[in-house]
């Protein structure tokens, strides 16, 4: 068996002067209740959000990858992915330690692999999709807060990941690096058949999918919270200050819907002040 010979994505340290965010967009396309009808023992399932999700304690984080990696050991595996991105570092570091895997690594994409899914899914040795997934390629996409020197520092910081990030697109899709570029300059939504067709896919899903309209709810509340926060992380706002903030009009809980239950009152003013500060 051959497997793909796939380069390597360095990271250093992430400056205190950015985060990344899932990008509303793909937020606002994720379908969270697609997963897969069957699963082996030696699959690694990444329905979420990439990195820690403060909202619901979930994300798909590289530890937890490298765990479910030293239990499956030196045997084959499958990934499966449904994933609107999120924090680019996390994706990395997945990304490497899949390439890293001496057997065979095969990733199912069975909704969306968007921005840092979209690298993580650029790890296997096959890739599969579905005729109605997709995959979302942009550049780096952070939201930075300082002075001009911090937002040179974040540019210089973010300028050789879009470049690595480039030459794996194009790697995988045979294309000419530039020709990538310009799919992350134009935030590029390839559906499935674009997907194959391009080449940044090999294959349609061999596996059957089912959406679990129970699981899509759920998220509902918790997404627009995360668009709400990242519109207050552009606007400038500390990230303690938006935690507490939205832990207001959501009750005090950082993985509960906003609770209707609570005094009217005191919603009422935590919601007038969280529009006071999106609009300062």
């Amino acid at each position: 068996m051959t497997l793909r010979k796939l380069p390597e994505i360095t990271a250093g340290k992430l400056p205190e002067a950015f985060a990344f965010e899932p990008d509303s967009d793909a937020l606002e396309k994720w379908n969270a209740g697609i997963r897969a009808e069957q699963t082996t023992e030696n699959t690694i399932t990444m329905l979420d959000v990439i990195g820690e999700d403060w909202w619901t304690g979930g994300g798909v984080t590289a530890k937890r990858v490298a765990a479910a990696l030293r239990q499956i050991g030196d045997q084959e595996v499958f990934v499966d992915i449904n994933s609107p991105g999120g924090d680019f570092f996390e994706g990395v570091a997945i990304y490497n330690m899949l390439r890293a895997h001496k057997q065979k690594v095969t990733v199912r994409i069975l909704g969306l692999a968007a921005s840092a899914a979209s690298v993580i899914a650029m790890a296997g040795d096959e890739v599969q999709i579905g005729k109605a997934g997709f995959v979302m390629v942009h550049n780096a996409w952070v939201i930075a807060i300082g002075n001009r020197h911090d937002m040179r520092d974040a540019a210089d910081t973010l300028e050789p990941f879009d470049d690595a990030m480039a030459s794996l697109y194009a790697e995988r899709a045979g294309v000419e690096k530039k020709i990538a570029a310009r799919w992350m300059d134009d935030e590029t939504w390839f559906n499935g058949e674009q997907a194959v067709d391009k080449g940044l896919a090999d294959a349609f899903l061999t596996v059957d999918t089912k959406t679990d309209s129970t699981a899509a709810a759920a998220a509902t509340p918790v997404n627009a919270t995360r668009r709400i926060d990242a519109a207050m992380a552009r606007a400038g706002i500390p990230r303690s200050e938006r935690r507490s903030l939205l832990g207001e009009v959501k009750g005090g809980k950082h993985d509960a819907a906003p609770n209707v239950t609570h005094d009217a009152d005191d919603w009422t003013a935590a919601a007038r002040r969280l529009t006071e500060t999106l609009r300062s």
